[in-house]
């Protein structure tokens, strides 16, 4: 019963796996990409290394950690990596596919800018002292000429 078990799991976890192979391939824009290669190819590499675990869990007796923290690896830094590749696409002007209907990293983006243009301004461009006595230490939480003094 545990093989036949294992092998539902390995075979949903090619299936999905599969259905985002094909996505890399059909769909439009590196951000539809991104997303069906870091949510559906994580599932499906996890359904497989489940099976793996159960399959040497019930037929060997041997808990594999090294399965464990692939899963877990795996599940923490695909997610992670995807959201990085998606956000410097999109900081580097990569456009959306024509049937995107919003986009809102872009207003996002916008309105930070927006907040961090008068606090440039103010700060005296020329001025390098002022500017890096104005940018704080980013560890601390402190800012200003006393940064570095206790």
């Amino acid at each position: 019963m545990i093989e036949w078990v294992v092998a539902l799991l390995v075979l949903v976890g090619t299936g999905i796996t599969l259905i985002s192979s094909l996505g890399v391939i059909r769909l439009p824009d590196v951000y539809t990409r991104a997303h069906a290669t870091t949510k559906s190819a994580t599932l499906g590499i996890l359904f497989i290394l489940l099976g793996a675990f159960v399959y040497f869990v019930y037929v060997h007796h041997i808990v594999s950690v090294r399965l464990l923290l692939g899963i877990v690896f795996v599940f923490l830094t695909a997610p992670v990596a995807g959201h990085l590749i998606i956000r410097s696409a999109h900081r580097s002007g990569v456009p959306l596919a024509d049937i995107s209907v919003r986009d809102d990293l872009k207003a996002y983006l916008e309105s930070v800018r927006e907040q961090a243009a008068p606090q440039a301004a103010g700060s005296g461009a020329g001025d390098v002292t002022g500017a890096a006595a104005g940018a704080g230490d980013a560890l601390s939480g402190k800012s200003g000429p006393d940064v570095g003094k206790g």
